[in-house]
């Protein structure tokens, strides 16, 4: 059974530093390639960070370069994205997201097979 789970969202000030975690289950992460992506009320889903076996860590938006930081703990079986630096416009629902066989990140939703079930991040004074 291939689960995804999502934590580490909450409320942070401007500026301030959040880690989300994308822990996975039931298959091997070195066969997947793993996503973050997010998602405004009223917006859609856009892609923010992967990594992968080939390409490595990579961001998928430009808002987020140089701020986000996205890396893999195989031991854990687990993902995380570091955010730093920040701003009221990075809040939205974070999800995490697996693509099997992908050994190349890919900013495409339709390419995932695998999406957990989000973790909510504010970033409001």
């Amino acid at each position: 059974q291939v689960q995804l789970v999502a934590s580490g969202g909450g409320l942070v000030q401007p500026g301030g530093s959040l880690r989300l975690s994308c822990a996975a289950s039931g298959f091997t992460l070195d066969d997947y390639a793993i996503g973050w992506f997010r998602q405004a009320p009223g917006k859609e889903r856009e892609g923010v960070s992967c990594i992968s076996l080939s390409d490595g860590s990579k961001n998928l938006a430009d808002s987020v370069k140089g701020r986000f930081t996205i890396s893999r703990d195989n031991a854990k079986n687990t993902v995380y994205l570091q955010m730093s630096s920040l701003k009221p416009e990075d809040t939205a629902v974070y999800y995490c997201a697996a693509a099997r066989g992908a050994y190349y990140c890919s900013g495409h939703l339709h390419e995932y097979d695998y999406w957990g079930q989000g973790t909510q991040v504010t970033v409001s004074s």
